[in-house]
């Protein structure tokens, strides 16, 4: 079994069968400025994640990775549109398939890593992974706008006008 010393970038090209049947650990950053999707959300561009991953063969003789990507993103909060530095973590849990075939094949605890023969890139999984945890809104967890802009204070009622007042009236007038 071989593991990568845990302050060291990952490589980018792995090939997940072989690290699987190896039973090959990995530990490792991983630069957000290699990730194009994941860094368009963010707005430091030299933040790392810190990558965990197992690479084994589990009982039903399955080729698995398994493992966690955490780190701490800047990103835009939705409330005063400043930066707000968000933690996010990613639980990972996939099984190498070759086609779509083999991923409807999966235990639903498994996710498919679909992918041929040879090498694949890791990056580009562990950034799908990323996406798939980021909140949907980031904001400050304090109060980030003065609560007077928000609201004018006492609500404003509109008074709608019954297209059906004129039928009363005319319902209610004498006739002649």
């Amino acid at each position: 079994m071989f593991t990568t010393p845990s302050d060291k970038i990952l490589p980018r090209q792995v090939d997940p069968r072989r690290f699987a049947q190896q039973g090959i650990k990995i530990d490792g950053l991983v630069p957000i400025k290699e990730m194009p999707r994941l860094l368009e959300a963010t707005l430091d561009s030299a933040a790392k994640l810190q990558v965990h991953l197992e690479f084994a063969v589990n009982e039903e003789k399955k080729k698995v990775v398994k493992g966690q990507a955490s780190g701490e993103l800047s990103l835009v909060c939705q409330r005063c549109l400043e930066p707000v530095s968000v933690p996010i973590e990613a639980s990972i849990s996939l099984a190498v398939v070759w086609d779509e075939e083999g991923a409807d094949a999966l235990p639903s605890y498994l996710d498919p890593w679909i992918h041929g023969e040879g090498q694949a890139d890791l990056y580009e999984m562990l950034e799908e992974e990323m996406l798939l945890s980021l909140p949907a809104v980031a904001y400050h967890n304090e109060s980030c706008i003065d609560a007077s802009l928000l609201s004018s204070g006492k609500p404003v009622v509109a008074v709608k006008k019954n297209p059906f007042n004129v039928l009363e009236q005319l319902k209610s007038s004498p006739k002649s």
